[in-house]
């Protein structure tokens, strides 16, 4: 069984730039799918980016796309979220969750999750 813990949040003027970090132990983080969602408050939890456990293929929110960046570290087992242009409307707790489905899916159901990390953006 995985466990998830991020990291990388804090608060930063619009336009600046965090990466998240979403480190795992238990297993190593290759054998999943994994997804960063975001929740802010008053509002749903909404998928924001995700990559596939069988060929690493990245797939992106339309409200993301061309700022935010996921990747896979196999050997720090850790995957990240580079946010760049960030902007207030991205502010939000940020969580990052696994499955094992070959590929992954914006929203996707997943058993494990990390315990978020707040991401403050100030206009």
């Amino acid at each position: 069984q995985v466990q998830l813990v991020e990291s990388g949040g804090g608060l930063v003027q619009a336009g600046g730039s965090l990466r998240l970090s979403c480190a795992a132990s238990g297993s190593t983080l290759n054998r999943y799918s994994i997804g960063w969602f975001r929740q802010a408050p008053g509002k749903a939890r909404e998928g924001v980016s995700c990559i596939s456990r069988i060929d690493d293929a990245t797939y992106s929110a339309d409200s993301v796309k061309d700022r935010f960046t996921i990747s896979r570290d196999n050997a720090k087992n850790t995957v990240y979220l580079q946010m760049n242009s960030l902007k207030p409307e991205d502010t939000a707790v940020y969580y990052c969750a696994a499955n094992v489905a070959r590929r992954c899916a914006l929203g996707m159901n997943a058993p494990y999750w990390g315990q978020g990390t707040q991401v403050t953006v100030s206009s």
